[in-house]
């Protein structure tokens, strides 16, 4: 009896034990496995907060930017203490020219690519506008060369940190075509050239500009080039400026508009002033000349109608206007110019008719001598011809 139920209890404890193992199984299973999803989810954790940091990507790149930037209240501190403002407006970009051509703000600055943001290096807000403005020099190469050779760029050169760049003229995140409207070229100027703008806005092409809206009349950058300007106190400035006004003033298409006459320019060409002007400017163009040029007379920015009351060439002020360069000139002394005007018969009746004379005499003596010459030696060889075959017959 003892013997069977001895050997009835083996199999039992047997069973028992494979339980146990098999729990045991199970547990380690079960820890191993929570191990791993935890882990798993840790490792998640990390990832999601990476990710966090991250701009949320979009189709449109440029508006993981726009996100932060199109707050008004987002300020960057220099360590010079001034503060600078890192708003954009979004509708202002779009509508920009590189806006409208899907250009991505990483173009222009390709070192801002994932937040937080690399540390400025720059330590004031000109040092950054320097340093940004040469990105323009990647899609504009050739226009960035010529205005580094400018005027501009040779004062940058110079150390002078206050001369114009790119982002100066044609602003940055808003960049628009420049000449619409026209006044636009005239209003950046003046942010350096506030002066010279204030004469140039009361003159009579400013006004027509300004007040009008005429595109005919011209602007800073027609005189001064727009990336190639020059100094314009320098003597070949000086001699090519009579060529600057003959751009409107010797066309006739446009002068018609306005009833004006290119015989104004004309005349001056054809007279003292004007001739000895052009020989210098083609024979000696680093030699100046005391001769007057159109602005000695007319104005630089200021030059008025000739009927206005404040024009220099008025005729109750073209006494002071010739007495600049004859200072010994008398009351009567301009009225021996004739001014841009040919004589003819209504006005200026005497010396126009005797131009006339002149234009009649001076042909007829010349042809008359040339035909008396003619003449005469054509006797001469006659007789000569005669006398030759006179002495073959004897």
């Amino acid at each position: 009896m003892t013997g069977q139920t001895h050997d009835t209890m083996q199999p039992c404890m047997f069973l028992e034990n494979n339980v146990i193992l098999d729990r045991r199984r199970v547990m380690n299973a079960l820890r191993s496995s929570l191990f791993f999803f935890t882990l798993m989810c840790l490792c998640l954790l990390a990832v999601g907060v990476v990710w966090a940091q991250q701009p949320t990507p979009t189709a449109d790149p440029n508006q993981a930017c726009i996100g932060c930037h199109s707050s008004a209240s987002l300020k960057y501190t220099f360590p010079s203490g001034e503060e600078w403002s890192l708003y954009v407006d979004p509708q202002a970009y779009q509508s920009s020219i590189h806006g409208e051509k899907g250009l991505y703000c990483t173009a222009c600055h390709p070192g801002i690519t994932q937040y937080p943001h690399p540390s400025l290096t720059v330590s004031s807000t000109r040092e950054y506008q320097l340093a940004e403005y040469q990105a323009c020099g990647k899609c504009h190469s050739g226009v960035y060369q010529t205005e580094m050779d400018s005027i501009h760029g040779r004062q940058l050169a110079a150390g002078n940190t206050q001369a114009p760049v790119c982002s100066d003229c044609h602003n940055a995140h808003d960049t628009t075509r420049p000449d619409e409207p026209r006044t636009k070229i005239a209003l950046a100027c003046s942010k350096c050239h506030s002066a010279i703008y204030q004469k140039y806005q009361t003159s009579v092409h400013g006004k027509a500009l300004v007040d009008d809206t005429n595109r005919d009349v011209p602007t800073c950058t027609d005189c001064h080039g727009v990336h190639s300007q020059e100094a314009a106190h320098t003597t070949g400035f000086r001699l090519n400026s009579p060529q600057l006004c003959a751009k409107c003033h010797a066309d006739p298409a446009m002068m018609s508009k306005y009833g004006i006459s290119t015989n104004v320019f004309n005349t001056y060409v054809a007279d003292f002033h004007g001739k000895t002007v052009s020989l210098f400017e083609r024979l000696s163009p680093d030699i100046a000349t005391n001769k007057p040029v159109c602005y000695d007379c007319h104005g630089v920015h200021d030059m008025q109608q000739i009927d206005s009351p404040d024009s220099s060439v008025a005729r109750q002020n073209l006494l002071t206007t010739c007495r600049r360069c004859h200072p010994t000139a008398t009351a009567n002394f301009p009225s021996s110019w004739l001014g841009h005007y040919e004589p003819n018969p209504q006005k200026y009746p005497l010396v126009y008719f005797v131009d006339l004379f002149y234009a009649i005499l001076i042909p007829l003596v010349l042809g008359g001598m040339a035909l008396y010459v003619l003449l005469d030696f054509s006797s001469r060889w006659t007789r000569r011809q005669r006398g030759q075959n006179g002495r073959e017959v004897k």
